[in-house]
C-alpha cells in the first residue's frame, strides 16, 4: 500500500506545484518525511530529483510550445545565483547532518524552518494587497536573490517551495501565473546544481530503484496535467489554492517536527 501512497503523493504534489510555481517539493517531502520509511537523506535526495524532472519538462515544454513568459533579463541572473544557491544549500545540509549523533534529527531542523517560512509566506499572500512591491534589474541584485532562494531550496530538500513566489511578487512585482513559471525556471536551476554536487561527492543516499522510477515517471506526468489545469484557470483560484496548500503544509511541518526531536 505505502509504495501507492508515495507515487500518488508524487502525481498530485507535482499537478499542484505546477500549477502553483512551487515545485512540489514543499509537498513531498514532508509528507514522505511523515511516514518514516526512509532516511531524511533518502527523503531529501528523492525529493529533489522528482522536482528537478517536473520542473525541466514544464520549462522545456513551454518553451518549445512558445508559451513561456518567463522574464529571462532578470530570471537568468536569478537561476546563475539559484545553482551556486543550490550548491552551498546542499553542504549547508550536509554540515548541519554531520553535527547530530542521530543523522535523521536534521529532519527537525528543515520542518522548523520550513515551517518558518512557510508561516511568513502565508502571512504575506494575505497581506499582499497592502504591501508595497518593487521592480529589481540591478543583475548583482537578481543573483543575490538567487542565491538565497537557491540555499534554501537545497536545504530543504523542496525545490522551491512557496517562497519563491513571495519573492517574486515583493521584488519583482509578478503576477501570478508569470511568476509561477519564472519560480520553476529557478527551481530548475538550483535543483540541478544541488544534484550534481551529490554526484560529484559521491553522497548519493541508497533508495528504492523501483519506486524511485515511478516517482520521478509521476512527477513528470504531473507537471504536464498541470501546466494543462494552469492554463485554463484564472489566477484568482491559483491564488486560493496556493494559500490552503500553506495552511496544510504548516500543518505537516509540525508533526514532523515532534517526530524528529
Amino acid at each position: 500500500m505505502i509504495p501507492w501512497v508515495f507515487i500518488l503523493v508524487s502525481f498530485f504534489a507535482s499537478v499542484i506545484g505546477c500549477i502553483c510555481g512551487i515545485g512540489g517539493g514543499v509537498i513531498i517531502k514532508p509528507v514522505l518525511d511523515s511516514f518514516g520509511l526512509y532516511s531524511v537523506s533518502t527523503i531529501s535526495f528523492m525529493s529533489g530529483c522528482i522536482v528537478l524532472s517536473m520542473t525541466a519538462y514544464s520549462v522545456l515544454k513551454a518553451q518549445l510550445a512558445h508559451e513561456s513568459v518567463i522574464e529571462k533579463e532578470i530570471s537568468i541572473y536569478l537561476g546563475l545565483g539559484a545553482a551556486i544557491g543550490g550548491l552551498l544549500g546542499k553542504q549547508l545540509f550536509d554540515a548541519i547532518k554531520d553535527l547530530f549523533a542521530q543523522a535523521d534529527t536534521v529532519g527537525a531542523v528543515q520542518a522548523a524552518a520550513l515551517f518558518a517560512v512557510t508561516l511568513g509566506t502565508a502571512v504575506y499572500t494575505v497581506c499582499k494587497s497592502r504591501i508595497r512591491t518593487y521592480q529589481v534589474t540591478a543583475p548583482v541584485l537578481c543573483a543575490g536573490i538567487g542565491l538565497i532562494l537557491g540555499i534554501l531550496s537545497a536545504f530543504l530538500g523542496i525545490g522551491g517551495g512557496p517562497v519563491n513566489l513571495v519573492v517574486l511578487y515583493f521584488f519583482f512585482s509578478m503576477e501570478t501565473k508569470i511568476a509561477a513559471q519564472n519560480s520553476l525556471y529557478i527551481i530548475l536551476f538550483s535543483q540541478a546544481a544541488s544534484l550534481l554536487f551529490t554526484i560529484l561527492t559521491g553522497r548519493i543516499p541508497e533508495f528504492p530503484g523501483v519506486l524511485f522510477a515511478c516517482m520521478v515517471c509521476c512527477g513528470i506526468l504531473g507537471g504536464a496535467v498541470g501546466r494543462r489545469i494552469n492554463k485554463k484557470i484564472d489566477g484568482h483560484i491559483v491564488n486560493k489554492l496556493f494559500l490552503g496548500l500553506l495552511v496544510v503544509i504548516i500543518g505537516i511541518c509540525c508533526y514532523n517536527f515532534f517526530r524528529y526531536i
